[in-house]
């Protein structure tokens, strides 16, 4: 049953808007939506007992993060999972990530190397799956995941970099859950390890080069088909 979203006094608008986007956002993230789905403002509205205003508001805000279409006619739907955009995202972080990693491993600090093991021990550590919460992935681990990712990043000392990470994850990070489901025998928790141990070692090529090859084995993941990856047609 869907949860209706009620009104607080003092921010009205603004603060529905806010609250939609905040659910509608976690709904599509937790798969609740299929790739290519519709979301009309006019039943989003009615769900969550808020005006068609408020709805469109929170909608316009998941367009911009690249978590939802707005199509010709004006409606908006969830990205098909076949969205040339996924590939897109993929070669961009393989651009930029492997290059911000290099400035890391040059100028990161004795702070930095502990928080990068830090992050990597709580990543390994944290569950990936939540199933006592009925669900197919672990909020906490998402987040441990993208802290590890951000934090190999964070010695190179150029925040326009971290935002531009910051950007291009948040756009990514539905594809890389839908990867996931498709690709349940990918062992990611020893490509998170080598990744931290070359980082580490101050090995800078080996570095990027497993972090370019961790990226392409998502976007590959993403687009592979049914017959490709030698699973039966559903």
């Amino acid at each position: 049953m869907t949860e209706t979203i009620h009104s607080p006094a003092p921010h009205g608008k603004q603060m529905l808007s806010v609250q939609v986007y905040a659910h509608l956002r976690d709904a599509i993230m937790r798969g609740r939506y299929a790739p290519g789905a519709a979301l009309k403002p006019q039943d989003l509205a009615r769900e969550q007992g808020v005006s068609l205003a408020v709805v469109r508001e929170a909608l316009v805000r998941v367009v911009g993060e690249g978590l939802a279409d707005r199509l010709p006619n004006r409606g908006f739907a969830v990205p098909s999972f076949s969205d040339q955009r996924w590939q897109d995202i993929t070669q961009a972080r393989r651009t930029v990530e492997p290059v911000v990693l290099r400035l890391s491993i040059e100028h990161g600090d004795l702070d930095w190397e502990s928080r990068v093991r830090a992050a990597h021990h709580r990543l390994a550590r944290t569950p990936t799956h939540a199933p006592e919460e009925g669900e197919h992935y672990s909020a906490a681990w998402a987040e441990a995941h993208r802290v590890f990712h951000r934090t190999l990043l964070e010695g190179c000392g150029n925040p326009v970099l971290l935002e531009t990470f910051d950007r291009l994850w948040t756009a990514s990070e539905l594809a890389r859950r839908w990867a996931a489901q498709r690709d349940p025998d990918r062992d990611a928790p020893t490509e998170h390890a080598r990744l931290e141990e070359a980082t580490l070692a101050r090995d800078a090529d080996t570095a990027a080069d497993l972090l370019t090859r961790h990226l392409t084995t998502t976007g590959a993941a993403l687009t592979a088909t049914p017959h490709e990856r030698g699973e039966d047609d559903c």
